[in-house]
């Protein structure tokens, strides 16, 4: 039987989603408790690869069990499983659903901070900024939905058989003090730190580094910038999974958090 399993985890000190020898990640604390509880190796696939340090509000993974159990399975993996990583649902699905190639649509945020603060640290981007041009970021957010090929935001295009992405949605928010900001994203898949390269573009413009005209070249020319500034990891969610045979709200938002403070967007 094939089950989807529902889950959401900070990364702050993951490296990343993806199992790899000598460092800790996800998918390898997830099989490893798997294994323990179940008497038997597993091994799971999940919906994606989040860079070193990025986290998921939501995120699904599926695995392949022969024999069924007959306990609370995510009582116990809660239990086993470190604070930062939680089990919301286990769904048995028919036939054999793939978790990443069956997805249709990925949802990013990405929040900032522009003051230092303890209970923001890890959950949030902390750049010491002043004066950035909402309105230029702002544009240059809502030209992203109009072009498809993502080339110039990417590290190793060379890598894929292509770069085109088809972005339903993109879009910057600021709450009412300036200081703190959310950039959320849709599309059918991302390239390799390609919200992140995007992110650091849209500073560049806050900061009058950049205009919107020549980022808009980047998605017009489908040219690589010469210097590629990623914004940091750990702003970075993935926030919504998205299959025709599954969309679930997600459990936990870090954006639910942060609500009171953005309940007037300018």
């Amino acid at each position: 039987m094939r089950y989807f399993v529902h889950i959401g985890y900070h990364g702050l000190h993951f490296n990343g989603w993806q199992k790899q020898p000598g460092v800790m990640n996800v998918q390898g604390v997830i099989e490893n408790a798997l294994t323990q509880i179940l008497k038997t190796p597993v091994f799971i696939n999940g919906c994606g690869r989040t860079d070193a340090h990025v986290h998921a509000s939501q995120f699904f993974f599926h695995m392949d069990i022969e024999q069924a159990w007959d306990f609370d399975l995510i009582f116990r993996l809660n239990k086993i499983l470190p604070g930062s990583i939680a089990v919301f649902d286990i769904i048995p699905m028919e036939g054999l659903p793939h978790a990443r190639f069956g997805a249709v649509q990925r949802s990013y945020d990405y929040f900032i901070h522009t003051y230092k603060s303890p209970f923001l640290n890890g959950l949030s981007a902390f750049y010491l900024l002043e004066n950035l041009q909402f309105d230029q970021m702002k544009k240059a957010a809502a030209l992203l939905p109009l072009y498809n090929d993502y080339r110039g935001f990417c590290t190793s295009p060379e890598k894929y058989e292509h770069t085109i992405c088809y972005v339903k949605s993109a879009g910057l928010t600021v709450d009412s003090s300036g200081d703190r900001l959310r950039f959320q994203i849709s599309s059918n898949r991302f390239l390799g730190k390609m919200i992140r390269i995007i992110m650091g573009q849209l500073l560049k413009i806050g900061k009058g580094e950049l205009t919107v005209d020549e980022f808009e070249n980047y998605l017009i020319n489908k040219e690589t910038p010469r210097l590629i500034t990623p914004a940091q990891p750990q702003g970075l969610y993935l926030s919504k999974v998205t299959y025709p045979y599954l969309d679930l709200a997600p459990r936990t938002t870090f954006s639910a958090i942060l609500q009171p403070q953005f309940e007037s967007f300018t």
